[in-house]
This record gives structure tokens, C-alpha cells and sequence, in this order.
């Protein structure tokens, strides 16, 4: 009898665990539901949480064609935020850009083009020269580029994969797995989410400036889910005789953002079906959580300000992601602030943290920042609040 209720309680605990990271729980959650992907490589994430919702041959190391620019991409995007470049900025053309075969814009040797159009070549037409070129406009050759791939690619976690080129020709030593480009996909999507207003162009043209004058060129996206599927947002598309068909597929719905991974199908038309399949099972299995009513905030002491106190709020809502239905009455709530809080203080700096957990386990924090500046009280300042003591 003793063993039978261990059962049950058992069977009650999974029942109220939001999903993780943990592949075995996400397995365990795929088997009941009966669902299996058909594309022989494929892994499928929630993308504010990075759980793993489901996976099938997820760290085998494959060829991933144009897939490969999603980095390219990332490192584009890292260029813009530190200024290195801008969007503004004209790119030429180099011989060794223009040389590129596969997909490309047909961009000549010597012409310019925006930092924007580029851009836009890539993640629309995943167009090879272009990625080329910019390489060599942020690094100065696409060896050097490919360098700071690689780097990347370490800091974020993608232990089975190797970049020999920025543009995903096909290459002796280049692989990645269906994990790792979930992993790249995630990153360029929580910290450069305009990346979704060019993966988002159906159709668009170009003009090419050359010594032989102007011309029209028209892009059209690689990624058909973008017009068929309902909150397609990107990602990547890629295809070579080793590679297979792969796709980077993202989508959000009612504020649920998922990344369905496939390599290796067997068409482009299989590469769309497999990952639709994807992420209708993850968005029919994930439900949001925004929490309505946070605990109200009070002015924080502050030690050697021209104030005693600074007032604050809360920096956003709280929302998490879940596999399944979850008990939200469960949820605690916990304050945190710093033990002494010294001025100076300026508006908007995080003074502390408001934590949620459920079952012992943290789902995440949102910030508490300050409204007000606080300046450092000087001699004279103590001297008048003694004066108004007396």
C-alpha cells in the first residue's frame, strides 16, 4: 500500500514541473503524446526558456548548407550593437565575395552596397557573396570572420560544431548538429530580435550599383513557411547535395516563441512539413504564464543620499513558459534586496530583484529599478537635516 501511494504522489509531482532543459523529462512528455518527428535529425526549443520540447538525433554532426549564415548573421548583428559598423555603412564588393557560387545576389567586383542591403541579401535570398562580403567588411577576410564563428560558437555551447566558411558551402570539417543551431538561432533571436523584420520579407528588390550602371534585382524568401504558416517569423533555410534540406524555423503565437530544427530531410517540401509538425505539437503543449498581480513595492532606505528613501518598480511583467497544464497558485513570490543601499543612485539602476520559484525551483526574476535619482548628501545637506532635527 506504501509503494502504491509513493506511485501516485510520484505521478502528482510531474504533473505541476514547468519543463526545462532536461531532454528526459521533455522525452518522457513526447512519448506519452505519441509524437514523432520524420526528419532524421530535429530538435524543437521554447525560445525565452531554451527548454528542450522534443528531439530526435539532436547531436549528430551534420553539414548544415545555408543554415551556417544564422551565425553570420549573429556576428553581423554584434558588429551593429558595438558600433564596429552601421547599417549605413557601404560595403564594396571584393573579388574573392563576388567569386561565390551557390546562392547568391550576383553582386559584381567594386560594387557598393549598404550594410542594410546586405543584410537583407542574406536573410531573405541567402545570398553567399553577400556574406562574404561582410565578413571581410567586419574582419577584413572571411578567414578572420570565421575565426570569431568558431569563438562564438564555444561561448554559447555548441560543442559539436565547426565553421570552415561563413556561407555554408559545403566544406571538409564544417558541422554542426540540430542542438547547436537551435542554441545560435535563440541567441540571434532574445538579443537581436530586428532580425525578425528582414527574415519577415517575402519579396523585395535590390538595386546593384555597378561601373555599368543601375539595376533592378528582385529577392524573394528562401523560407516558404513565411507565407504558409501562421506567426512564422524565420529563420534559415539550406541545401547541398551533403547536406541534405535543413531549416531554422521560428514562430510565435499568443506570446509562446518556438525554434523547430531539421536537417537533413529529404526535400524542401519535407523541410517545411517537419518542422510545421514541430511546432504545432510545441505550441499545442506550451502554455504562458504572466503573473497578474506582483507584490506591491514601497520606497527602498537609501544610506548617504540627499533622500532617505528611492522610490521604484518593477522593469517588466513576469511571464514563463510551460509544458502542460501547471497549478500557478503554487508560485512563490520572493523579494530581494540589496542589504545597504548607498547613493548615489541614478534612475532606472536595478536596486533589486523580484523571484519566482515553484516547487524549490527558480523560473526566473524580473528587476526593480529605481524612479528617481539619488545624489550623494554632502556636509551641507547633513548639516541642514540636523538643523531641521533640532
Amino acid at each position: 500500500m506504501r509503494s502504491f501511494f509513493s506511485v501516485i504522489l510520484s505521478f502528482l509531482f510531474l504533473l505541476f514541473i514547468p519543463f526545462s532543459v532536461s531532454a528526459k523529462t521533455v522525452e518522457t512528455i513526447s512519448a506519452q503524446e505519441g509524437f514523432v518527428s520524420e526528419a532524421p535529425h530535429a530538435l524543437l526549443m521554447e525560445t525565452s526558456t531554451g527548454a528542450v520540447l522534443y528531439e530526435k538525433d539532436a547531436d549528430s554532426k551534420r553539414p548544415p548548407a545555408s543554415v551556417t549564415k544564422i551565425m553570420t548573421l549573429l556576428l553581423i548583428f554584434e558588429a551593429i550593437d558595438k558600433k564596429q559598423i552601421s547599417r549605413d555603412d557601404v560595403v564594396t564588393v571584393s573579388a574573392h565575395a563576388a567569386s561565390m557560387g551557390g546562392s547568391q545576389v550576383f553582386l559584381e567586383e567594386g560594387e557598393s552596397q549598404s550594410v542594410d542591403t546586405m543584410i537583407k541579401c542574406i536573410a531573405v535570398a541567402s545570398a553567399n557573396d553577400a556574406c562574404v562580403a561582410m565578413a571581410e567588411q567586419i574582419c577584413g577576410s572571411e578567414e578572420s570572420f570565421v575565426q570569431k564563428m568558431n569563438e562564438k560558437a564555444s561561448a554559447l555551447g555548441m560543442k559539436n560544431t565547426h565553421f570552415v566558411n561563413c556561407c555554408g558551402l559545403d566544406a571538409d570539417g564544417h558541422y554542426t548538429t540540430a542542438r547547436d543551431i537551435a542554441l545560435m538561432s535563440r541567441e540571434l533571436l532574445l538579443h537581436h530580435p530586428d532580425i525578425v523584420h528582414y527574415t519577415t520579407i517575402w519579396m523585395e528588390n535590390i538595386t546593384h550599383k555597378t561601373k555599368k550602371g543601375e539595376s533592378e534585382f528582385g529577392l524573394s524568401n528562401t523560407n516558404k513557411m513565411i507565407r504558409h504558416y501562421q506567426g512564422a517569423t524565420g529563420l534559415k533555410t539550406g541545401s547541398t547535395s551533403k547536406a541534405g534540406f535543413c531549416l531554422s524555423a521560428t514562430a510565435t503565437r499568443n506570446g509562446i516563441s518556438l525554434i523547430a530544427v531539421v536537417m537533413n530531410c529529404a526535400s524542401a517540401k519535407d523541410r517545411v512539413k517537419s518542422c510545421s509538425r514541430l511546432l504545432d505539437y510545441g505550441f499545442s503543449l506550451c502554455r504562458l504564464y504572466k503573473d497578474p498581480a506582483p507584490p506591491a513595492l514601497s520606497p527602498v532606505p537609501v544610506c548617504g543620499g540627499t533622500a532617505e528613501i528611492v522610490p521604484c518598480r518593477y522593469e517588466k511583467q513576469f511571464s514563463y513558459v510551460f509544458a502542460g497544464d501547471m497549478d500557478t497558485s503554487k508560485i512563490t513570490k520572493t523579494l530581494s534586496f540589496k542589504k545597504s543601499l548607498y547613493a548615489p543612485i541614478r534612475k532606472g539602476s536595478c536596486i533589486g530583484t523580484l523571484i519566482y520559484s515553484i516547487h524549490g525551483k527558480k523560473l526566473g526574476s524580473i528587476r526593480i529599478l529605481a524612479t528617481k535619482s539619488i545624489e550623494k548628501a554632502s556636509y551641507t545637506d547633513y548639516f541642514k537635516r540636523l538643523l531641521l532635527a533640532l
